[in-house]
């Protein structure tokens, strides 16, 4: 039975848990778990981190832990009971762990490895913590360190600061707000500005000497040294070294290693060095023979110097090879190291070359404990300590030192009857009072213990040394009395005894006989003369003669004159012993009575550091003076005592305080001294008015706390000593000292007067004497005294500088222990607050105000316990009476203060607002139910609540700004929160009862409602972008806010009732904005407030256009921003749609709601888009939907332009200089030639609406030259060329005609890529909105070939799967969850036909219309009808021809445009025969026309193409034709084919005729060697002939000359088709690049008889089957060729067939890849100027869909056959045949057949929706299209290509994508649908027909003949303008109707102007204007 636990509440797993049992919870190890139940051996429960999860675990996995348990029962939480800091680091280690691995996903490998280091050093010393057998003092440096790395980690992940007290996180709830903020600011500061140490110590190591010629041992002497005052800072430390040049103690570290102690900051430069001087043991020459001499001697050996300036870069322990130099004279010895300074190179040079001393050097900072705890190691293994010359900048009480240095400067002796000099050495000896020497008392330095002797440095030969060798001498206080130092001269043989022998001694004694010791400084010492064996042993003797030259009698002559002398320097370090006389008489006082009055003057002459030495005996001293003699000496010793009072402030001495506060408490004994202290205070406080000098009356003032605490301690003795006796007396006295007192502060001075000065030196220091009153009296009579003291000071202060110090004394009042008491506080409080409110109304002193603030509201806090206490409540109730509103007011003053200059000023600025805002939430935190009611009430009238309000929500809209806290200040962010949002639903009820109905008043409630919408979308308040752990912890202290601000929103919205109008449409965005934030719950509150928008519109205007405006307006903006997602959309849609189903408006709010819903997703898909890493074509196809989505459905001009930028952007960014022409245009479309002024928008600045023309069209010209577009870039010149022409600006105009020129020069000399075309169809709910289920057609990059295009949209949609068909899919697909991809290639049915037709027109100026303006592009997929004959396929073979229409041309503002339009035709087996034969025949004419214009390099090509077509029809190519159509089972089956029939019959007989004509042409080329393959062709073709039964030719074939472009005359142009002309037809369908004839897999031929059987002629392949059509749906083109046959998953519709060639000559590749560059560009129609009269145009319909259905050979002209090997395709057929007139005149040739006329039904069954039906009249001509913006399709696409069909079926069959002729050939109007204006009616318009888009049109018997006469009956038409070149109207909506063609003049006449007589219909309202 499962039992609740009692104990058993929390967990942590020991081992990891699978939960294979039922309702097991899986467990790993380290998991937390808590316990709910548990049953025999097991637990039930759920993990702490997922406690939604709950289940059972055995007991014996768990560790039981102690935890608190809160709320017991069904909703229980555990508190872990562990030391804070241990749970601080497990939650921290938690989430750095996440963020750990995200380091290395990201690439941040330092930060990952550092990291890494410190987590494992976080987790060692946690491991520490745990096993709790630390010491305190351990277990503190602890915490410290691991909570300092806990702090670095969070700062480098960006994590929240976390507030800290003594290492433990701070519960922000049980602190003041002031407080919180102090600890934030404390560690934010500490973390910014790290303290500077102002202690420096020196580590010294010294490793060892390394020289080439040692074999001495050694002796290295440290010290630092100043070169700046020439003297040393420290004592020397000392090494000793083996002869190795190593330590020669290396166990003993203590004597290797040093810490140079208490550096100060200001011995941290250049000039401060470390010095080494190396003193060699041996011979006094160092060449010396070892025998001659064992006495050792101690000889200078080199010295080395570095900067300690260079150590403060070492972060180390840098091991530093010092180099040791020697000096050139050892005279020069003793300032070698200042020489080396100096760099004075004459006097030292290198002792060795290789010589160097290696030491390591480490500057160290800090406390010396500090260093003891942070280097535990360096202290226990051993170091010494080297101290500094004199005190420490600080000297601590309690340090003892008694060092005696002593300096053997230097000496002057005789030559003592010598010839030589003396080598003369020193030894030193200490004696005390009794003659004994003083073992160990004599110290070369630290490092090695000290000696009972000390022998100095012997110098060769010199009887004047110098030496400067420093001494030590560490003897005992008590033993100084009587000692004496004794230096002893020998001079020392270098004969071979090498005897030192004795010549003379002289000595110092240490302290004279009145105590005093040695003084500092020189000393001249007298140099005794001896004998050798003279004995020194009885001191007395010599004691009593003189020692010093300077103590010498004047008549003493005899040892004044002496030569010899001894000098040496002394310095005395003593904390006990001093060398003042005068100290000295005072404190023998008693001895000498009547020099009191002489010493007490001299005592303010004495050294401090001498009085702090002796400053207890000095201060019994004084009192014991002043017990004795109060009447003589009370000023005397009053002003002494004063003087050291003022001498501990110095803070050199300040640790001093509390030796005296000791000194008070425990030592002081003067229990009558209050009388007099109180009186001689009294007489100097009386004084002060009257007084003209005042600096020694501040003194005393400046002295007051200290002389309290005498007075008050002496009336503690005396009353301890007589039972409390004068005890009133004594209160008189105190009370008349504070009447005195509170007068002299009466007085109101100016601020430069000596009074007002010690006015503010007396305020400094009363607050100390607080606690010192506290001891004797009441609090509440302290407290008095304080009141009346500071309520003394006059209320109008003319200084200002008496202000500050007043609010000064006013804080350390608040922060005194008196104020910490209630009782005082009620007492002092209204006189704090009457300051604080006049400083900050003057806004004065703004800083210590907040100070005073913090420290008032900080004790409210601690005094609360939760629930108010009354005298807690009524301080509260103070405050805020007096404080909030000025507080409030300030706030807003220094918010709005400019920012102050200086990062010091700013920092101060922030820190103040900071204070007083931590104060304002503090109080408001503290206020009750009952504050808030009183404070609205205390308001007088309405105007006044309504200025608070507005101020409060002013306030808190400044502490919501996310400068007002750092940005990890998410702790105090939060409390600011929970205080604001308690502090709201407190307010609006004021707002609800004091400003609703007939009181209403909008400011307020726009105030507050605009509060609440920043509160709810603050970022610290978005729990979602948190980690969980974070999330968790916010929501169980906190809740989500944001919920709670949103439902209070919703209830003050209801309230508003009729009011709401005022805030309709103002709130829409702001509401908007909060119903973004990803909170469910939120959302479901506020969305419902647009309804109630809604309906209160609609009551008011009966409609709601403001609100769609705004929510439009507002969402656009919000989601680019990166708020709302998929779920907001449903949620808004299903929301508003279930609260209008019962309103009448219904059908509007449904529209309104799909609008803003669509809008929605578009702006979804644009932000997934433009998401980094995001491929260009999603980013610009989305674009452009969301563009047109704002012209088109929503009108939204501003919006719409900027997302045209937006778009040009991408375009130039992608190099799509043609997209990005065009996408400009759209805006320049918008703008007139006027000079009406423009705002600044965007990068344009404020100008004229003429000049920003301009600019554009400059910028999209030069845009038009970088794509390669040049045709549009004319336009645009024309058009600015006309502009300067009418304003005369002739300098502009000429450089626009050059740029004109140049562009046409670049037309005629620059090569242009040929761009393929893919139709891709996205399928599936995962594509976005704007691609989803559409199909699209898309331009392909240069060079882009399917397979690459089909793998590029692959990589851009890699989720997507590649459809391996190209039937439409079923609804299973469009409804799939995934995403479908089906590409194939298409072929673009161009719509200037008349160029393309035109004779004489060079290739590169055609193909720039073959592939620009692109409306319309194919897709043919073969078919079998009916039953398959096996032994002829051809009867049964139909083409389905799919053609697509775009909703704009290509190229445009896209690559890609979504397809409008399927239309569906289905080309029976005789149409197809005669197109593919009709094609063959083109392409046979223009390989003749090109080899006899001497086009072709050689005869190759048109010899494999005459080979193909013979070998073909030979084979029985043409009567597999014949055998199919021209049977008598067909014709008496279909009588209605009669015309087909004869035509294909034509047909053949004119291939005959063009081949017999070809192969003349080829016999006059053909070279030698193959001749032979010429013979066997005309004998083939004499058999073709009679297979075809053609003896001679018909006579209409005979009857005209075959016509070639640059051929015969052109006698027939307008009479007689053009039948070989390749201007004359083209049948436009899927195109490809060039074709050649060549051993190619696509080889192709009109007659080819070599393939297995006919049917693989027709599929490429060489079975037949039905399947062959289902794999292969999409042929390219075909001819029956026999030679090869093509892979049909290879071929591709698109225009290129080069791709199947990889046998083509290099040279020939090359031209081919040249022919190839063919820009990225979008089409103009019109580009010739030759302006023609209208009535001379071609009619524009005239190839139009119904007159040419598909296979009219005069619309399928190839575009240039390049003598280069490759496909025989009859896909060439299309670009095969170039314009004859390219580059050579015109030529005569043998005339070939002409065609016949021949008209007929084409196709049937097609299926189309067209809206125009063509007339075939030649006199009529069509309204021409007025071609819409490209904006106004809805969305854009993408293409691609599937596998297609190509190969090569026999050449009669089919070029099946070429077959077909232009199906719109640009004259057909845009559907309804797009069309921005209306189109006027046919008869407005002249030439005009009528066109029906109902009907629907039928290919049969409706077309032509496709040789019509009609073709050649008129002149060139006018080419369309693309979509945005046409001109905009001027005219606003609603628009007129768009000109013809024939009416434009300008540059609608293809030269830029327009006609002024007809108005310009314009898209778009003239909102414009602004921008």
């Amino acid at each position: 039975m499962w039992i609740p636990t009692d104990h058993e509440k929390y967990g942590v797993v020991l081992v990891s848990f699978r939960g294979t049992v039922q309702h097991g919870l899986p467990l790993e190890i380290g998991d937390t778990v808590q316990i709910l139940e548990k049953c025999e051996g097991w637990f039930r429960g759920n993990i702490l981190k997922n406690p939604n999860v709950k289940g059972i675990f055995p007991s014996s996995y768990i560790h039981l832990k102690n935890a608190h348990v809160k709320n017991k029962g069904q909703f229980e939480t555990i508190v872990p009971v562990e030391d804070s800091v241990i749970t601080e680091m497990t939650s921290t280690l938690r989430d750095w762990g996440a963020m750990w691995k995200q380091l290395y996903v990201k690439n941040e490998g330092d930060l990952f490895h550092r990291l890494w280091h410190v987590m494992n050093e976080i987790l060692d010393l946690r491991r520490q913590v745990l096993v709790g057998h630390l010491t305190h003092d351990r277990m503190r440096d602890v915490k410290q360190h691991i909570t300092a790395r806990l702090d670095w980690g969070n700062e480098q992940l960006g994590l929240d600061l976390v507030p800290r007290r003594e290492f433990n996180m701070v519960d922000p709830d049980e602190i003041s707000v002031t407080e919180l903020y102090k600890l934030m600011e404390h560690r934010h500061r500490k973390k910014d500005t790290p303290a500077v140490a102002s202690t420096h110590h020196l580590f010294v190591h010294v490793k060892s000497l390394v020289s080439a010629n040692l074999g001495e041992e050694l002796e290295v002497f440290f010290h630092i040294y100043d070169g700046r005052e020439s003297r040393p800072l420290s004592e020397r430390f000392f090494v000793k070294l083996n002869k190795s040049g190593l330590p020669k103690s290396p166990e003993k570290t203590e004597r290797q290693c040093t810490l140079f102690v208490d550096l100060g900051s200001s011995d941290l430069r250049k000039d401060v060095y470390i010095v080494v001087h190396v003193v060699r043991i041996g011979r006094m020459g160092a060449g010396e023979k070892k025998n001659l001499c064992s006495v050792q001697y101690r000889r200078p050996f080199g010295c080395a110097v570095v900067s300690i300036a260079d150590l403060l870069t070492a972060d180390s322990k840098d091991d530093h090879l010092l180099k040791v130099y020697a000096c050139n004279t050892e005279s020069e010895w003793h300032q070698i190291h200042e020489n080396i300074i100096k760099k004075a190179n004459s006097r030292y040079n290198l002792s060795g070359s290789n010589t160097g001393l290696a030491v390591a050097l480490q500057l160290l900072h800090g406390d010396i404990e500090q260093l003891r705890r942070e280097y535990m190691v360096l202290f226990t293994r051993g170091v010494s300590i080297t101290r500094k010359l004199g005190f420490s900048d600080v000297i601590m009480p309690g340090e003892m030192r008694n060092d005696l240095y002593i300096t053997l400067e230097k000496g002057e002796f005789e030559k003592g009857g010598k010839s030589v000099a003396r080598n003369v050495e020193i030894t030193v000896y200490v004696l005390d009072i009794d003659g004994q020497i003083l073992k160990t008392h004599v110290a070369a330095g630290s490092g090695e213990p000290g000696g009972d002797e000390y022998h100095s440095l012997v110098l060769y030969h010199n009887n004047s040394p110098r030496w400067a060798e420093q001494l030590k001498l560490p003897i005992p206080v008590d033993m100084f009395r009587g000692s004496h130092v004794r230096f002893e001269f020998r001079h020392c043989s270098t004969k071979d005894k090498g005897e030192k022998k004795l010549f003379g001694y002289s000595f110092v004694p240490l302290m004279q006989e009145d105590g005093r010791t040695l003084p500092d400084g020189n000393h001249e010492l007298i140099i005794h003369k001896c004998e050798e064996n003279t004995s020194l042993a009885e001191c007395p003797r010599y004691l009593k003669l003189p020692f010093s030259k300077a103590n010498l009698p004047s008549n003493n002559q005899t040892l004044k004159g002496a030569k010899e002398s001894f000098w040496i320097t002394s310095f005395l370090c003593s904390t006990k012993l001093t060398q003042n006389g005068d100290m000295l008489d005072l404190l023998k006082w008693r001895a000498h009575p009547e020099r009191i009055n002489d010493s007490l003057s001299k005592l303010k002459e004495i050294d401090g550091s001498e009085i702090v030495k002796f400053l207890q005996d000095t201060l019994d001293t004084l009192f014991g003076i002043l017990d004795e003699s109060s009447q003589r000496y009370g000023l005397k010793v009053f002003d002494s005592l004063v003087h050291i009072i003022n001498l501990l402030q110095d803070s050199k001495f300040q640790h001093f305080k509390p030796v005296m506060d000791t000194y008070i408490e425990s030592h002081f004994a003067g229990a009558l001294s209050y009388r007099d202290l109180i009186k001689v205070l009294k007489w100097y406080v009386d004084r002060i008015v009257d007084a003209e000098i005042q600096d020694h009356i501040q003194q005393v003032l400046k002295a007051s706390e200290y002389i309290f605490k005498y007075i008050i301690q002496s009336r503690r003795l005396f009353s301890l000593a007589t039972g409390g006796q004068n005890e009133e007396e004594f209160r008189v006295c105190i009370h008349e000292l504070f009447m005195s007192i509170r007068f002299f502060l009466s007085q109101d001075n100016k601020s430069t007067s000596p009074v007002a000065q010690t006015q503010a030196v007396f305020l400094r220091t009363f607050p100390a004497v607080y606690g010192e009153l506290l001891k004797i009296f009441a609090v509440r009579e302290v407290a008095g005294f304080v009141r009346e003291t500071l309520g003394s000071l006059p209320t109008a202060v003319h200084a200002d500088c008496l202000e500050a110090v007043k609010l000064q004394c006013i804080a350390k009042t608040v922060e005194s222990q008196l104020y910490i008491n209630p009782e005082s506080r009620c007492i002092l409080l209204p006189v704090v607050l009457r300051v604080l409110q006049v400083h900050m109304q003057e806004q004065r002193d703004l800083v210590m105000c907040a100070r005073i603030f913090t420290s008032m509201l900080s004790l409210i806090k601690k005094e609360e316990n939760g629930t108010a206490e009354p005298v807690v409540s009524e301080e509260v109730e103070l405050i805020v009476e007096s404080l909030l509103g000025v507080l409030l007011r300030t706030i807003l003053e220094i918010s709005n203060r400019p920012q102050p200059s200086g990062p010091a000023m700013r920092l101060q600025f922030q820190d103040v607002t900071g204070e007083f805002v931590a104060c304002l939430l503090a109080l408001l935190r503290q206020m009750s139910d009952r504050h808030y009611q009183q404070l609205l009430q205390a308001f007088s009238s309405k105007d006044n609540l309504r200025d608070f309000l507005l101020q409060i929500f002013t306030v808190f809209r400044i502490l919501i700004r996310p400068e007002m806290f750092s940005k990890d200040w998410t702790v105090m962010r939060l409390v600011t929160n929970n205080v604001i949002i308690t502090t709201v639903l407190y307010l609006s009820d004021a707002l609800r009862k004091n400003f609703l109905n007939d009181k209403f008043d909008y400011k307020v409630w726009d105030s507050y409602f605009y509060l609440s919408v920043i509160f709810i979308n603050q970022p610290c308040l978005q729990l979602e972008s948190f980690s969980p752990s974070k999330r968790k912890k916010i929501l169980e202290k906190y809740g989500d806010m944001r919920v709670m601000m949103g439902c209070e929103i919703f209830s003050m919205w209801q309230n508003l009732g009729e009011h709401k109008l005022n805030f309709i449409p103002a709130m829409i965005g702001p509401f908007l904005e909060v119903t973004l934030v990803p909170q469910p719950d939120l959302r479901n509150v506020m969305i419902p407030i647009f309804h109630d928008m809604m309906d209160w519109e609609q009551r008011r205007s009966g409609n709601f256009k403001q609100v769609e405006a705004k929510l439009i307006d507002k969402l656009d903006s919000l989601m680019s921003e990166g708020k709302g997602d998929e779920t907001y959309r449903e949620l808004f849609n299903s929301i508003l749609l279930k609260k209008i189903e019962r309103e009448t408006w219904r059908e509007s709010g449904i529209s309104l709601i799909a609008t803003v819903t669509r809008l929605m997703e578009r702006l979804l898909d644009y932000r997934d888009c433009m998401k980094l890493g995001e491929v260009d074509g999603k980013k610009i196809g989305c674009t452009v939907s969301l563009l047109n989505f704002y012209k088109t459905e929503l009108n939204k001009e501003e919006m719409y332009i900027r997302y045209i930028h937006k778009l040009y952007d991408l375009h130039f960014k992608a190099q799509n200089y043609t997209e990005a022409s065009y996408t400009l245009l759209l805006y320049d479309e918008l703008l007139e030639w006027s000079d009406r002024p423009l705002r600044e928008f965007l990068n344009y600045p404020m100008q004229s609406e003429w000049q920003r023309k301009e600019y554009l069209h400059l910028t999209i010209v030069q845009n038009f030259d970088r794509g390669k577009c040049w045709e549009n870039g004319i336009i645009l010149c024309r058009e600015l060329a006309d502009q300067y022409e009418s304003y005369y600006d002739y300098r502009n105009l000429s450089k626009m005609r050059m740029m004109e020129a140049s562009l046409y020069d670049k037309i005629m000399d620059q090569q242009r890529l040929e761009p393929e075309f893919f139709r891709v169809g996205f399928y599936g709910k995962k594509f976005p909105f704007f691609l989803r289920n559409k199909e699209f057609v898309c331009r392909g990059h240069d060079y882009e070939r399917l397979e690459a295009f089909q793998q590029r949209m692959l990589n851009e949609f890699p989720h997507a799967i590649a459809m391996q068909h190209v039937n439409q899919p079923d609804q299973t697909i469009y409804q799939a969850d995934a995403q479908y991809l089906q590409i194939y290639a298409v072929t673009p049915i161009p719509e200037s036909q008349d160029v393309l037709q035109r004779d004489g027109v060079p290739d590169n100026i055609k193909s720039f219309y073959k592939f620009n303006h692109i409306l319309r592009f194919r897709y043919d997929r073969p078919f079998h009808k009916g039953t398959k004959d096996k032994e002829n396929e051809f009867k049964s073979l139909w083409v389905e021809r799919t053609t697509l229409t775009l909703v704009q041309s290509l190229p445009g503002i896209s690559r890609w445009f979504e397809v409008d339009k399927r239309e569906l035709v289905e080309v029976s087996p005789l149409e197809n025969a005669i197109e593919v034969i009709e094609n063959k025949n083109l392409q046979l004419r223009t390989l003749i026309t090109q080899c006899q214009s001497r086009q072709m390099q050689n005869i190759n090509p048109l010899t494999m193409c005459l080979n193909g077509v013979i070998d073909a029809a030979v084979n029985g190519g043409l009567a597999r034709y014949q055998e199919a159509f021209f049977a008598k089972d067909y014709i008496m089956n279909h009588p209605e084919d009669g015309e087909k029939i004869g035509r294909l019959r034509e047909l053949m007989f004119e291939q005959a005729h063009i081949l017999e004509y070809g192969l003349a042409v080829h016999e006059k080329f053909v070279p030698q060697d193959m001749r032979p393959l010429h013979k066997k062709l005309v004998d083939q073709f004499h058999l073709m002939k009679s297979s075809l039964g053609i003896q001679e030719f018909p006579a209409y074939v005979r009857a005209s000359p075959v016509h070639f472009t640059n051929g015969s005359p052109r006698t027939c142009r307008n009479s007689v088709p053009n039948i070989i002309s390749p201007d004359g037809g083209r049948g436009v369908a899927r195109r490809s690049l060039p074709s050649y004839p060549a051993v190619n897999r696509y080889s192709s031929s009109s007659l080819s008889s070599q393939a297995s059987n006919e049917v693989s002629n027709i599929t490429g392949q060489s079975e037949s089957s039905d399947e062959v059509f289902n794999m292969q749906p999409s042929p390219s083109t075909s001819s029956l060729s026999s030679n090869h046959s093509a892979s049909p998953n290879v071929t591709s519709s698109a225009p290129s067939s080069a791709r199947g060639s990889p046998q083509m000559a290099e040279k020939h590749k090359h031209s081919r890849e040249n022919a190839c560059l063919s820009p990225r560009d979008r089409p103009v129609s019109a580009i010739f100027p030759n302006p023609m009269d209208p009535a001379q145009r071609a009619p524009p319909h005239q190839i139009g869909e119904a007159t040419l259905p598909r296979s009219d050979p005069n619309l399928s002209a190839p575009d240039k056959v390049r003598p280069t090997p490759s496909s025989w395709s009859l896909d060439s057929v299309k670009e095969g045949a170039p314009s004859f007139s390219d580059s050579f005149g015109k030529m005569l040739c043998p005339p070939v057949p002409p065609r016949p006329l021949y008209s007929g039904s084409s196709a049937k069954n097609m299926r189309s929706q067209s809206p125009v039906s063509a007339s075939r009249s030649p006199q009529k001509t069509m309204v021409p299209p007025f071609t819409p913006s490209p904006t106004e399709c809805q969305s854009t696409s993408l293409v691609s290509n599937s596998p297609v069909l190509s190969g090569s079926y026999s050449s009669g069959i089919s070029s099946l994508s070429r077959c077909s002729v232009s199906e719109a050939s640009g004259t057909e109007l845009p559907a309804g649908d797009h069309l921005p204006y209306p189109l006027p009616p046919p008869t407005t318009l002249p030439n005009s027909v009528s066109s029906s888009s109902d009907e629907p049109i039928r290919r049969e018997n409706k077309t032509p003949p496709p040789y019509s006469v009609y073709e050649r009956n008129n002149p060139r038409r006018p080419v369309p303008l693309p979509h945005s070149l046409s001109i905009p109207p001027q005219a606003d909506p609603p628009a007129l109707p768009p000109k013809p063609h024939q009416l434009r003049t300008g540059s609608m006449k293809l030269d830029g102007t327009s006609d002024p007589r007809v108005p310009r219909p314009r898209p778009l309202p003239r909102k414009v204007s602004q921008l």
